[in-house]
């Protein structure tokens, strides 16, 4: 037996009477019950929906034309059924989209770290060109434009690496061609200073500055193949366990301040393995840059720091250097200007700086309480914190 089944609480009708048409599974309700508008346009051949209230419940009327048999067919669903269906479609499309948006924000991700990460090789290594590793260079990459990238960078870092060391070696092969000269010429002026009263006054106060001259440039280009061999790395630390207070005073008698007060923290370690050689340099140049440019040296302080670092600060009571300077006070030929027109090289704080670094430590310049300025410098005590 042919019947029409339909959702439950649903009905159907048909708005004909042939007798061989299916029948509902439930009554059969007149076509007279159901929305005369939508019998009209569903007689006409188009499809329609409609919502109904009959006996008091709300339903959804589905109406469709069946050409073959010239019939319309109706059937109502209960509305809470339609609400419940959209619920659900609406969950379903809710929980698609969020999975969607899972899914592409993973995929974008991974697309991205994948697309970057080549550009995080090329920063990490200009970093370390920037920081001193000048042999640093990049890999070839798979892709065709980012192996050109590589190829383009490690060109440029062997174009820098070149003139970098062109110019050390520039400045090393100079200081050394200038050595047997200034020596000769050191040897004679000081020959004709010896001899100072043989000679007449005015002659005297010229030979005066030659001789003050040449001592200058004779530091001075000492003071380059200082640099070149520090620039090049040929020196080595010569680690020695020695008494860091006693090699102070020792440093302070040697560079012209016999008498300076050291101040010694109570917690500070008397002996300390350093290299004997270099820790003289950084803290003998600051002692000598105190006497000749900041009105002499005060006091050196020695107590530990943070970290198992030593630190130590020379005071000295001069104008102090300008907060617009204290960055740059420690480069090469820089000068403050409390110094500006006083001799010297311009080199002894960038040594004490080279050397600082090379001990594994770091140095600066503050104000000093109550005017003038303290250079400080601090190394490791554990030299495998270096």
């Amino acid at each position: 037996m042919n019947v029409l089944r339909t959702e439950p609480g649903g009905f159907a009708a048909l708005s004909s009477g042939n007798p061989g048409a299916p029948r509902t599974q439930t009554e059969i309700l007149g076509v007279s019950d159901l929305p005369a508008e939508l019998v009209r346009s569903v007689r006409s051949g188009t499809s329609g929906l409609e919502y109904v209230e009959l006996d008091g419940d709300v339903f959804v009327v589905v109406g469709v034309y069946i050409r073959r048999h010239d019939t319309g067919y109706f059937e109502a669903l209960p509305a809470d059924n339609d609400g419940s269906t959209r619920t659900a479609l609406l969950t379903a499309r809710g929980l698609g989209g969020c999975g969607t948006l899972i899914l592409a924000t993973l995929f974008g991700f991974s697309t991205s770290r994948r697309l970057l990460r080549p550009l995080s090789r090329v920063a990490d290594a200009a970093e370390d060109i920037a920081s001193g590793g000048l042999d640093t260079r990049l890999e070839g990459e798979s892709d065709p434009d980012l192996d050109r990238l590589a190829s383009s960078f490690n060109d440029m870092a062997d174009a820098v690496q070149t003139r970098i060391e062109r110019e050390a070696r520039f400045a090393s092969d100079v200081s050394h061609e200038l050595r047997s000269p200034i020596t000769a010429l050191t040897a004679a002026v000081e020959v004709l200073s010896a001899r100072r009263e043989d000679i007449p006054e005015r002659t005297q106060q010229a030979l005066g500055i030659v001789v003050d001259q040449v001592r200058r440039f004779d530091s001075m280009v000492i003071d380059l193949l200082e640099l070149s061999r520090l620039d090049a790395g040929a020196t080595e630390l010569n680690m020695e366990t020695l008494d860091i207070v006693d090699l102070t005073h020792r440093v302070a008698a040697r560079f012209g301040s016999p008498d300076i007060d050291v101040v010694v923290n109570k917690h500070t370690p008397r002996e300390l393995s350093v290299d004997k050689v270099r820790f003289e340099r950084v803290l003998g140049n600051l002692i000598e840059n105190a006497n000749h440019h900041g009105g002499g040296a005060l006091a050196v302080e020695v107590r530990p720091s943070r970290n198992k670092l030593l630190r130590l600060a020379v005071e000295e009571g001069g104008p102090g250097v300008a907060r617009s300077e204290q960055d740059r006070i420690f480069e090469r030929f820089a000068r403050g200007s409390a110094a500006r027109h006083r001799i010297g090289t311009g080199l002894g704080l960038a040594l004490a700086a080279e050397h600082s670094i090379a001990l594994g430590g770091d140095i600066w310049v503050e104000d000093r309480p109550g005017g003038g300025a303290r250079f400080v410098f601090e190394i490791p005590m554990d030299r495998s914190a270096a």
